[in-house]
């Protein structure tokens, strides 16, 4: 194995493959290791049996719930923004051919004990229960001057700088209430925190106009959109891509040491043979010394033979739960999937209810979310711990991804991808793609 690597890759979860594809494509020579025998790391995607295995060891499962193969639960749920970051990186690499995507019937909010279609548009805010007569024009003026926003044409901008007002100063011209407030930043702009409000307003908005551009794409009653057979396809397109261009990959190899000399990645071993190579990129699991912890995921995965209630029977959905409505720090998602995206038997839908965790209880912490679900088959409890890398990367050149955050869709985890690719190349990755090259299906 005496061979010499621009880059060794350990670990196959989804931004490791996303980022030895790209690699490939620049001509690097590529090495990808994993220490498991299958491909996905924390971001895989598992049949029923596996998925028992995981949660209830020795246990079968119970036979009225379907085959095993025809389920791909996936431990990383996420949906993608149909104009976000991922799709635009599938496009640049040339993926898109090896995956197809279905649209997500339904985007969802709670507010104020109920679940809520979220509002994306001026005539879609002017029908929604969420907001009363008077604030539904007010919030009406302010999507028209989203919509119309155009960072180019200071017309549009009536007058202000978006980049040095903060987005609370932004909406306090519209005098929206504080629920409005919530549902905007939270379920439509999709900020995790209320930090987004003293930041410059333009962030802000143009995190609002990608999910009214999105949820224009394909007309569902969504701004996502998700691969058939669940997220478990996106690393083996990434492999594929990276093989096309001359890349290696090999499963299961136990013990995958990384090499130094004088504090400088060299080379990997495994197995007692070792790689060279002038660069690692890895998931915080190969190199515990160079993370450390910054968080915990809670999550609950559930199996139920219905639809999630009150979001008009959708096939797909995401559901979001603002920190303020349960008065917690940090939001809580719902997500659910089905056999209409082959991830379920027929009949068969997967949820999953996450947050970052605030207490030790998964089950009292993911309660409220979990309430909303009606009567479920069975579900499982978990929580994992979320690193981010310590190291200096431009002296040890070792490049470490940071932990799945509990969201449901993908744009913090891509954005943490494209850093890394900037670290590790010097370059930023042109994302200037047509996006008509990415297209779902409707039945």
């Amino acid at each position: 194995m005496d061979e010499h690597y621009d880059v060794i890759v350990l670990g196959t979860g989804l931004k490791e493959c996303i980022l030895s594809g790209l690699l490939s494509v620049d001509g690097l020579k590529v090495l990808h290791m994993d220490k498991n025998d299958y491909y996905g790391g924390e971001s895989s995607s598992l049949n029923l049996i596996q998925l028992w295995k995981r949660f209830r060891g020795e246990e079968q499962p119970p036979e009225n719930l379907g085959t095993s193969r025809e389920y791909n639960v996936d431990m990383i749920p996420k949906f993608m923004m149909a104009n976000g970051i991922l799709v635009r990186v599938l496009i640049h690499a040339d993926v898109t051919k090896y995956l197809n995507f279905k649209a997500v019937d339904g985007s969802f909010v709670y507010n104020k004990g109920k679940i809520h279609k979220v509002p994306a548009t001026d005539v879609e805010a002017l029908k929604s229960p969420l907001m009363g007569l008077f604030e539904k024009r007010r919030a009406r003026k302010f999507f028209v001057f989203v919509q119309d926003f155009d960072e180019s044409d200071p017309k549009t901008h009536h007058g202000m700088d978006l980049s040095t007002i903060t987005a609370r100063e932004l909406i306090s011209k519209y005098e929206l209430e504080d629920n409005t407030i919530d549902f905007i930043g939270h379920a439509l702009a999709l900020h995790f925190s209320d930090e987004y409000l003293d930041k410059p307003a333009v962030t802000f908005v143009k995190r609002m106009k990608l999910y009214a551009e999105s949820l224009a794409r394909f007309q569902s009653g969504s701004p996502y959109i998700y691969p058939m057979y669940g997220l478990g396809e996106l690393p083996q397109a990434f492999a594929r891509l990276s093989a096309v261009y001359g890349g290696t990959y090999m499963l299961n190899k136990p013990d995958c040491k990384v090499e130094y000399d004088d504090g400088v990645a060299t080379g990997v071993t495994s197995e007692g043979e070792t790689a060279k190579c002038k660069k690692v990129v890895c998931d915080p699991s190969y190199l515990p010394d160079k993370v450390e912890k910054v968080g915990k995921v809670a999550r609950a995965v559930i199996i139920m033979s219905h639809p999630i209630p009150d979001t008009h029977e959708s096939h797909s959905a995401q559901v979001i739960i603002p920190q303020k409505q349960l008065g917690r720090k940090s939001d809580m998602y719902l997500f659910c999937c089905s056999y209409y995206h082959n991830v379920a038997p027929q009949g068969k839908y997967i949820a999953f209810v996450l947050t970052e965790a605030e207490t030790d209880d998964p089950e009292a912490e993911l309660k409220p979310g979990v309430d909303l679900l009606g009567p479920v088959d069975e579900i499982f409890y978990e929580t994992y711990d979320r690193y981010k890398p310590t190291n200096d990367c431009d002296s040890d050149h070792c490049y470490i991804s940071m932990s799945y955050d509990p969201s449901t869709h993908f744009e913090s985890t891509v954005e943490d991808v494209l850093a890394m690719y900037t670290k590790i190349t010097g370059k930023v990755l042109d994302l200037s793609v047509d996006l008509s090259a990415a297209s779902a299906g409707e039945q």
